[in-house]
């Protein structure tokens, strides 16, 4: 059952007939005091509020119900509902717990999919048992672009799996590398939408001044180089999922205008006045810290709680060491039919050396490191010496003018002080520091010894 509160009977009537057509069972009030009466008999599946019952509008009412359900009811999803487009009104109600906010006068269609977005969402309690094996989540799901089968990943596996039949937004945070682009194709390829477009943008290497129309189209003569119509990303996407890849990198005033079409699903072609709708489902990915960009005043704070519906963090690839052999194998195998050498292989002892590494380009960095020592090695077989004179050509190795003046230290300051860093790097783990340096575990404790460096057995 849906339980609508609003004082206009206008409204009340429209949204009981509109979600009745679609086969839900509605009940109807005018006021929280009216709404605590029917509480008290059942519990609704979803409630839509209104946020104002006085003439002050500040919606203080609205608010403090709100506050009210999340206490009782912490599992029943709210949509707010506003008439006076008061933006901040809606952030602080998100803020305290509701799930979506709709603006008077409404998009029907927009409407439908928030109240079903959240319906399922809520439905869908969390199993008893994830998926634990990644042989029962590739039976479940189509993950075949993912390698990898950590605990980190899995977790993240299973998340994905749970929300992609829905229509919720999606926010990808991560590194540069982690893999964003391929979790949000994996979000889209086990929805509903699977058989419909998937459209990638990247905002951040979008010029601001051609923002509207890269997005929304034009039609010809909308401006001086406009020479014929052209469809933009959101018509392309229609029906199926949006990616905005790098949407912290969005200027303010594009901002406002990506806001619109993601509130109430319409946007208008440049040189056409007439508002076309999309239906499609949004999902963001950067690698910008968002919640400090809204404490700055750098990026909308009603634009991020209207993307990040469901929230999503990938891990860098050195927090999953464990799946680095899986990886390289992976794009080994990629490579064999790619450069016509079948006979390519990797040695246990360089995956051991290559799972110590760190990677602060994630998984690009690593696919770029196998890719050269194939191109570059002779070898069918694949040794530590194989990667490691490609590791020490790419741009981690340091110059020369980075190391200390000469005259500035000894070789055993040198050596003090680049054990201390690798223990400080691997938190104190003798062995994974002994591996990054090139030493045994025995050859390292001796010289732990002789700078008398303090380390935990």
């Amino acid at each position: 059952m849906i339980l609508i509160i609003d004082d206009d009977m206008g409204v009340r009537t429209s949204l009981k007939f509109l979600l009745s057509q679609e086969g839900y069972s509605v009940e109807v009030c005018e006021h929280p005091e009216k709404a605590e009466q029917i509480l008290q008999e059942v519990q609704p599946s979803l409630i839509l509020l209104d946020m104002n019952y006085s003439v002050d509008t500040t919606g203080k009412e609205g608010l403090d119900f709100l506050g009210q359900l999340e206490k009782r009811f912490p599992q029943v999803p709210v949509i707010l509902i506003t008439g006076w487009g008061s933006v901040s009104l809606a952030v602080e109600g998100m803020k305290r717990g509701a799930s979506d906010f709709i603006q008077k006068p409404w998009n029907n269609e927009h409407l439908l999919q928030s109240v079903q977005t959240n319906l399922t969402l809520s439905q869908q309690e969390r199993p008893t048992e994830d998926f634990s094996t990644r042989k029962e989540l590739d039976k479940a799901y189509n993950f075949s672009k993912i390698v990898g089968k950590s605990p980190a990943l899995m977790e993240i596996l299973n998340t994905i799996g749970r929300i992609a039949p829905t229509d919720a937004s999606v926010l990808i945070q991560g590194e540069s590398g982690t893999g964003k682009e391929l979790i949000a194709e994996a979000i889209h390829e086990n929805s509903r939408r699977r058989d419909r477009p998937f459209i990638k943008v990247n905002l951040g290497g979008m010029p601001a001044n051609l923002f509207e129309s890269e997005m929304f189209g034009h039609k010809k003569g909308a401006f001086t180089d406009a020479h014929h119509d052209r469809k933009g990303r959101f018509e392309l996407a229609d029906g199926g999922t949006i990616f905005l890849d790098e949407i912290g990198d969005l200027d303010l005033n594009s901002q406002v205008k990506l806001l619109r079409v993601l509130q109430d699903r319409t946007y208008e072609v440049l040189g056409d006045s007439k508002s076309r709708q999309v239906d499609v489902r949004v999902v963001c990915a950067t690698n910008r810290d968002l919640v400090e960009m809204v404490k700055k005043g750098s990026f909308r704070e009603d634009l991020f709680y209207r993307i990040n519906l469901i929230q999503v963090k990938l891990p860098a690839l050195r927090e999953r060491s464990e799946d680095i052999p899986l990886i390289v194998q992976h794009f080994l195998n990629n490579m064999k039919g790619l450069y016509q050498r079948d006979k390519l292989s990797v040695t246990r002892k360089a995956l051991n050396w290559l799972k110590e590494l760190p990677y602060p380009g994630n998984i690009r960095e690593i696919k770029n490191l196998v890719e050269r020592t194939v191109l570059v090695s002779p070898n069918d077989s694949l040794d530590v010496g194989d990667f490691q004179s490609q590791f020490q050509g790419t741009g981690i190795k340091r110059s020369s003018d980075s190391l200390p003046a000469v005259g500035t230290m000894t070789l055993d300051e040198m050596e003090k002080a680049m054990i201390s860093k690798a223990l400080e790097f691997h938190k104190s783990n003798i062995s994974k520091a002994a591996r990054s340096l090139g030493l045994s575990r025995a050859a390292l404790y001796r010289r732990l010894e002789k700078h008398e460096i303090p380390y935990e057995n």
